[in-house]
């Protein structure tokens, strides 16, 4: 990553291995999750990636075997050749919680993840 892409990211970006689906009307591709933030995901681009890029998708992250997952609706924004990065354009109360404690959990400092929730509520 170059010194102008650290700069521009106001989220910290979380290393993370979970089942994970993206979604578009009936189709649904397992992906792999590279990582995620408040703001959004990054997975490996799936072998028989065929999307409508000019719709949304739902990206639904199992967090474990009790059925907690954290659910967004999503953007492309960047597409590579072997990674695809969306952005979080809705995520629900339940999904948000869920999201919040495992990007505390996994920031050393609080602060931080005080300063991303502001700047969330600002974007």
């Amino acid at each position: 990553m170059t010194t102008s892409s650290n700069e521009r990211r106001r989220f910290q970006r979380i290393d993370f291995d979970a089942p994970t689906e993206l979604c578009q009307g009936e189709r649904c591709w397992p992906v792999n999750l590279l990582d995620i933030s408040l703001k959004g995901l990054l997975i490996e681009r799936p072998a028989n990636w065929n999307a409508d890029l000019s719709q949304d998708f739902e990206a639904v992250i199992h967090l474990n075997e009790k059925r907690s997952e954290v659910r967004m609706q999503v953007e492309l924004r960047h597409e590579e050749p072997e990674r695809l990065g969306f952005l979080c354009l809705y995520i629900d109360i339940d999904s948000m919680t869920h999201l919040h404690r495992l990007v505390e959990l996994n920031l050393a400092d609080s602060t931080e993840m005080m300063r991303e929730l502001r700047q969330l509520i600002e974007d």
